[in-house]
């Protein structure tokens, strides 16, 4: 059976627990860079986007303002009222197409296939990675995008190494209880690299996220300096070895066949 994890009954701590601080500035600064560089170098017009577990979906909203159609799935049917409420008020709704459900049960007989697929802050939550990531490939047309953010199990150790978190280390990195916004199964980066290129995949580029943030000494700079912190995490978020410190790793991988953009 496959096992996801849905965000009912806990849409609103996370929207502000993740996107209403300075971590959550800092992601969305790196995924939309990341996503404008990426996107300026694609013949114009109109894209068509599936946000793949995109919950209220903050960066396709973005992406629907400039022009493009997006097909937003996601488990938690709290997370698709507060997207649709969303895109209401700002009179997106032509626009966006929503889907409550399980990534895994969207099929191309159904949906045609993408031009970009988002997936950001999934595939932690997902216990058959390879599975998941398979379906995905399948949305997407040749030639189209992935945009995968992926917590990282190597940020996730280093952060409790030099925290001094020793017992959990030596536990694997398992939590004795869980804790509701702590992902079930961190990601190793060398292993989604492998799925993506067995399954077709070019990797473009990589970023860090949050490879300053958390490792901070002084935790109240985070506060008092945001703007100064969110300049160095994107000054830093493609250089080794911060990328894979980051808590997350943002990949841009492209599908197969046919030449690149130039």
């Amino acid at each position: 059976m496959q096992r996801n994890t849905s965000f009912d009954g806990k849409s609103h701590t996370f929207s502000r627990n993740i996107y209403g601080t300075t971590k959550g500035r800092i992601r969305l600064a790196v995924l939309e860079r990341d996503l404008d560089e990426l996107l300026q170098g694609l013949p114009p017009g109109p894209l068509r986007i599936l946000d793949a577990g995109g919950g209220f979906g903050p960066l396709s909203q973005r992406l629907a303002a400039r022009g493009h159609s997006v097909v937003l799935c996601d488990l938690s049917a709290e997370m698709l009222a507060l997207a649709r409420a969303q895109v209401t008020e700002k009179g997106l709704d032509e626009r966006f197409d929503f889907i409550h459900g399980p990534i895994q049960s969207l099929s191309v007989d159904e949906l045609g296939r993408f031009d970009l697929v988002l997936c950001h802050a999934v595939l932690e939550w997902v216990e058959d990675q390879a599975g998941l990531l398979a379906t995905l490939g399948a949305l997407l047309a040749d030639g189209g995008h992935l945009s995968l953010m992926f917590y990282n199990r190597d940020g996730l150790l280093f952060h409790s190494l030099v925290m001094g978190n020793f017992d959990y280390v030596h536990a694997d990195l398992v939590k004795k209880r869980r804790q509701k916004l702590t992902p079930a199964w961190p990601c190793r980066p060398d292993l989604v690299y492998r799925w993506l290129t067995e399954l077709g995949f070019a990797i473009t580029g990589r970023s860090g996220v949050r490879v300053i943030h958390d490792y901070m000494v002084e935790r109240e700079v985070r506060h008092q300096r945001p703007d100064e912190l969110v300049a160095m995490e994107l000054a830093h978020a493609r250089r080794e070895p911060f990328v894979h410190l980051g808590r997350y790793i943002h990949v841009l991988a492209r599908k197969g066949a046919g030449p690149a953009p130039e």
